[in-house]
């Protein structure tokens, strides 16, 4: 996980975002890439998109990437974070100087190993459901959702929410490098929930001859819905990292029935790395 593309607008949670970006990239050396964020403006102003984003004039668009920049450069710097990295250690740069929106995060992020994103706010408040759904469907690339407070670590002790569908077996695939230098893998799999594939147990020795130090456990579905039983079993394990596919519902399904990804992106409290 070399190149991470960290979308950055002035938000609530934007220090918690870059905080996780650093972790991973202290990790893997990586190269972490930021760039001003701003909603796309459709024919027809989308719902989550802030009425007040269609008027900006172009001194106020420069305004706010100047404003994205100072945040990024400065949170880098306070970190000790430098532009030209020493081999192995994480570094930084800046791409542009516009603003770019949701739709260009999903065709870019196509070349990067991992999109770091802040968890979805409420009405139009950033970050946005629009930012993250770009990401998941258009880029082809994991996502990292990171949740209001600062993580103290992410992939020590990570949990595999298992359902056997192709969602997950692909961001599984993509999470291999950060399962590998986990101390403690759990997969787990929770009773009458999940799409017809291979059982936690068949992913959990694969895993391990791969190295991976993985376990798989069973539970039964106590809580009302498989997002809020996942959300409970990686609070018990005390997970810093969980993984799992992303809408193995389609989105409609979800948003009428409700569904497990919907609530871990409204509810989750500890960094969840995604794909779809």
């Amino acid at each position: 996980m070399k190149a991470i593309l960290v979308p950055v607008e002035p938000h609530a949670s934007i220090r918690s975002v870059l905080d996780a970006a650093l972790l991973i990239a202290g990790r893997f050396g990586s190269r972490i890439e930021g760039l001003a964020l701003g909603p796309d403006i459709p024919a027809s102003i989308a719902f989550d998109v802030p009425t007040s984003w269609a008027i900006l004039s172009e001194k106020e668009q420069r305004d706010l990437v100047e404003q994205s920049r100072q945040l990024f450069e400065g949170f880098m710097l306070s970190c000790g974070v430098q532009q030209a990295g020493v081999a192995d250690e994480a570094s930084y740069s800046w791409l542009g100087r516009q603003l770019f929106g949701d739709s260009y995060i999903g065709s870019f992020g196509r070349v990067f190993d991992l999109i770091v994103l802040g968890q979805p706010g409420i009405r139009d408040e950033p970050p946005r459901l629009a930012t993250v759904e770009a990401a998941l469907f258009e880029s082809g690339r994991p996502i990292l959702l990171v949740p209001p407070a600062a993580p103290a670590s992410i992939g020590e002790k990570i949990m595999i929410a298992w359902n056997g569908s192709t969602e997950t077996a692909r961001t599984i695939a993509f999470a291999m490098p950060l399962l590998a230098k986990a101390s403690q893998v759990i997969v787990l799999t929770l009773e009458g929930w999940g799409a017809d594939g291979p059982s936690g147990e068949e992913l959990t020795s694969r895993l391990q001859r791969n190295g991976i130090k993985a376990e798989a456990v069973t539970h039964s579905m106590k809580a009302h819905s498989p997002g809020e039983g996942i959300l409970e079993q990686a609070a018990a394990f005390h997970a810093d990292l969980l993984i799992k596919g992303a809408y193995t519902q389609s989105r409609l399904r979800q948003f009428i029935f409700g569904g497990a990804t919907s609530h871990i992106l409204a509810h989750a409290r500890v960094p969840v790395l995604m794909a779809h």
